[in-house]
């Protein structure tokens, strides 16, 4: 009468690429920040410390999340945590909204400057 419905079994397979259309926007985005050069980028991470999320999955995360209308850090990182498009493109990294925060206000102005 109905389709077997279990929350508490594996299914497979798991890769998020699958669930993505071939020309959805997330893919666009991702596209086009990866042919940016990684030299743009490395200018404004000065090293030391705990590693770093990748600034391009990062710079990824903004730009879609604009696209979709969400700027608040907050809900950025909500969706990174809910939305499968957002899952896809951080590979399933979690940045917080600090982080997310930080890149807007810090990074991405300095990485500006230097362009």
């Amino acid at each position: 009468m109905y389709i077997q419905y279990t929350m508490d079994q594996l299914t497979l397979p798991m890769d998020l690429a699958e669930d993505i259309p071939e020309n959805h926007l997330v893919r666009v985005v991702n596209a086009a920040v990866n042919r940016l050069s990684d030299h743009i980028f490395a200018d404004a991470y000065p090293g030391g410390g705990r590693d770093s999320y990748h600034p391009k999955m990062l710079t990824k995360v903004i730009i879609y999340a604009y696209t979709q209308r969400i700027y608040s850090s907050r809900q950025i990182a909500k969706a990174v945590r809910e939305n499968i498009m957002f899952m896809w493109i951080t590979g399933r990294q979690r940045p917080d909204f600090r982080t997310i925060n930080r890149l807007r206000s810090e990074r991405m102005k300095e990485t500006l400057e230097t362009v």
